[in-house]
């Protein structure tokens, strides 16, 4: 088990993507987060399982029916320390 950060590019701000991804991502119950960038790209913060990592980047990329993901790029975070219980949106 890892804490992972993604940076998620393309058509994600405005169509719907962080809330088509966080139920998802909670459906599937994964702790973490999600939140817009200043820069247009999309933040997602996530405990991941390595046998889910898959299943967690395919829904990284279905995102929403208008979203359209060019890029997603992550690392994995040594030190996170996050306190949440499930996902959430944040703004």
């Amino acid at each position: 088990m890892e804490w992972y950060r993604f940076i998620v590019s393309g058509k994600v701000q405005g169509v719907f993507y962080r809330k088509s991804v966080a139920q998802a991502l909670m459906k599937k119950q994964f702790k973490g987060y999600i939140q817009n960038l200043s820069d247009g790209t999309v933040e997602v913060v996530a405990e991941i399982f390595d046998d889910d990592f898959d299943t967690f980047i395919d829904i990284l990329k279905e995102g929403s029916l208008l979203s359209r993901v060019n890029d997603v790029k992550y690392e994995i975070i040594d030190d996170a320390e996050f306190n949440t219980d499930g996902f959430e949106i944040r703004y």
